[in-house]
């Protein structure tokens, strides 16, 4: 089993490479009077990773109001 997460990691980490080799290209993004320019592959990784933290802040938020939902007894 242990050998088989080894192929996925490589496996993952051959992909992630592949995309970030094929995806050089420069994009600008603008918000209001500020931009940013960078290449295709991190925007794609910086939004990827936005995602998970504010995923993970939703997910928190959600269950820290359910328990306390769930505790009061009036």
């Amino acid at each position: 089993m242990r050998y088989i997460y080894i192929v996925l990691i490589v496996a993952f980490a051959g992909i992630v490479t592949l995309f970030k080799i094929q995806n050089l290209e420069v994009v600008t993004v603008s918000l209001f009077s500020m931009s940013i320019s960078m290449p295709t592959s991190m925007l794609v990784l910086l939004i990827y990773l936005l995602g998970m933290i504010t995923g993970g802040f939703v997910l928190a938020a959600l269950r820290i109001w359910m328990r306390s939902a769930s505790a009061r007894t009036d």
